[in-house]
């Protein structure tokens, strides 16, 4: 349970980050807002109920209904924030998107905000991979790579899972050296 809440931690920081666009273009829409809430209730030390699992589907539809990427984005990444409670122990590699969509979600969000520069994303996913946490690295480690999409939001998780794992591939290869 508290690696689901460092997972549900990291998912929350980039969701708030983007709620805005999202609340900017849907402002009679509480959906995303209440999956943050009910992620970050989880997140700091509440009992995981249905409510995350509830506020999750309800930002998911939000994102469906959403009329522009950048908002369909940050309602997906609250969302995702919400079910990162229920990360999945079975080891497949579509669970690596419940803890690295978000990111990625909010670097897409960035670079849509900065005319598509591509280098805002990419900072933004540097940023991402700083603030990941040894437990957050572990728990992703059990999970195969993500799985390769073609939207540029896809792309950018493939980069942030890539630069957080490869530490420790590079210590698997020296060790096969010695």
């Amino acid at each position: 349970m508290d690696e689901l809440r460092v997972v549900a931690h990291y998912v929350l920081e980039s969701a708030e980050e983007v709620l805005p666009v999202f609340e900017d273009t849907n402002p009679g829409d509480p959906r995303p807002r209440a999956a943050i809430n009910a992620a970050r209730e989880f997140a700091n030390g509440a009992k995981r109920t249905k409510l995350q699992r509830i506020t999750s589907l309800d930002a998911h539809r939000a994102a469906k209904e959403a009329t522009t990427e950048a908002a369909r984005l940050a309602a997906r990444a609250a969302g995702d924030a919400a079910s990162a409670a229920y990360l999945h122990p079975i080891a497949k590699a579509t669970q690596v998107g419940h803890i690295l969509r978000a990111a990625a979600s909010a670097a897409r969000v960035g670079e849509l905000n900065a005319n598509d520069d591509f280098a805002v994303g990419l900072r933004l996913i540097e940023e991402a991979r700083q603030r990941a946490t040894p437990v957050l690295i572990d728990v992703l480690n059990r999970y195969p790579s993500a799985p390769t999409g073609k939207s540029r939001a896809a792309q950018l998780m493939t980069i942030l899972d890539a630069s957080l794992r490869m530490p420790r591939q590079v210590e698997g290869q020296l060790r096969h050296r010695d």
